[in-house]
């Protein structure tokens, strides 16, 4: 066995004489277990919010999305459809319409809305189905509109009111002097058969309508779409998908997948985990200046020992090794029972809830390897530093000093 390592295990493992070194040592091991337990459950906790953030954002999202590389639509002809229809990496696949719109609801106005024209396959590509929390989905071919709770509520919009009139309006294409207000406008008289609730942005955002209606309201080009949404099959690829879908529409439009539609999401949750990954890597730093003065105190303790030590053949390299070894272990050691701690933690809220935001909804709680290695990795380079640090204050001086 390593000689200098031998030496750092008992120091680490046996009590010195002096009671104020025992308890310094035992405060800088609570230390690293509870900064690298508390480190693994922050951690998880973003990861768990994260998770149920992107859960209720990207439900109603494609696994990729074809939109159109310059203008509002693209063209998509029989010949491609034909293609697409035959590709081994797409299950399903939905034609989509959208575009703003004024929605006017009785005596009251809705200037922000968006129309979404989807046909008969939106329901196979997304699970719209499981965010209709009133009334039911669209039937084709008809005026049928399902509309976001956000956009409900500021009209005050039922379901199945027909005695009712739900009207959209958009400016009409093209160019020339306007005679009438009436001859400005496309108007839609529709039927609200349901109401979804995905999250408040998409909420006060979307009415979905069959694509027909859409396309009607306004005057949208033959075979021209806003948007492609895409459903890949489970055994296929992103890359595989891609390729092929590239290969039938060509550089006409432009392909993004989940994380690509709501990258300001996606960097927000990511710049929030960066910071406070950062804060409480702090934390740990501040804890490991206690295992500095840990190792130090021992070296002050064993000052009698080093001497004898040095008198029988160890050099200085080999009485620095002894601290180092000792501080690494600590750490070391000290992580791994941190994120025994920290997982034992996260698994019991997981299981049996023990926090909750709601009354309903407990604390979200995500279990990442990648977290794991994180933790372990920055515990352990921050504990090797130390016990750098510490070591390195051993000199030759020190060891024959009486």
């Amino acid at each position: 066995m390593n000689f200098s390592l031998y030496i750092a295990k008992r120091y680490l493992f046996t009590k010195s004489s002096n009671n104020a070194i025992n308890y310094i040592t035992i405060i800088a091991t609570i230390g690293i277990v509870m900064g690298s337990a508390a480190l693994f459950i922050v951690l998880s906790g973003f990861a768990g919010l994260k998770d149920f953030t992107l859960e209720f954002t990207s439900i109603i999202d494609p696994d990729l999305k074809a939109q159109s590389a310059t203008g509002k639509y693209f063209k998509l002809t029989n010949k491609e459809a034909n293609k697409l229809d035959k590709l081994k990496t797409i299950t399903a696949y939905s034609k989509v319409i959208e575009e703003r719109v004024f929605v006017a609801y009785e005596n009251r106005h809705y200037p922000n809305a968006y129309i979404k024209g989807v046909d008969e396959n939106y329901q196979t590509v997304t699970a719209i189905d499981s965010v209709i929390f009133y009334g039911n989905w669209l039937t084709s071919k008809s005026n049928q509109v399902v509309t976001g709770l956000g956009i409900s509520n500021s009209l005050s919009i039922g379901v199945l009111d027909y005695g009712k009139k739900l009207n959209l309006y958009v400016p009409k294409p093209g160019k020339g002097q306007i005679k009438s207000l009436k001859d400005a406008y496309n108007s839609f008289h529709a039927v609200n058969v349901g109401i979804f609730d995905v999250n408040e942005a998409l909420n006060d955002k979307y009415i979905y309508t069959p694509i027909n209606m859409a396309k009607a309201l306004l005057e949208v080009p033959e075979n021209s779409y806003s948007y492609i949404e895409f459903k890949l099959n489970p055994d296929a690829t992103e890359e595989e998908a891609r390729a092929e879908i590239l290969s039938v529409l060509g550089d006409k439009v432009t392909l993004k997948n989940k994380a690509q539609l709501n990258d300001a999401l996606y960097k927000m949750l990511n710049t929030e985990n960066l910071a406070v990954y950062l804060i409480f890597t702090l934390v740990l730093i501040i804890a490991l200046f206690n295992v500095i003065g840990s190792i130090i105190m021992m070296i002050l303790d064993k000052k009698s020992n080093l001497k004898t030590l040095y008198s029988t053949g160890a050099t200085l390299k080999h009485i620095r090794q002894i601290f180092f070894y000792q501080g690494s272990l600590m750490s070391v050691l000290g992580g791994i029972l941190g994120l025994t701690i920290g997982y034992i933690i996260v698994s019991l809220q997981k299981a049996f809830s023990l926090v909750m935001i709601t009354p309903s909804l407990p604390y979200p709680m995500t279990i990442k390897w990648e977290n794991l290695i994180l933790v372990f990795i920055t515990i352990s380079v921050l504990g090797i530093l130390a016990s750098k640090i510490a070591s390195s204050r051993i000199s030759k001086p020190l060891i024959e000093i009486n």
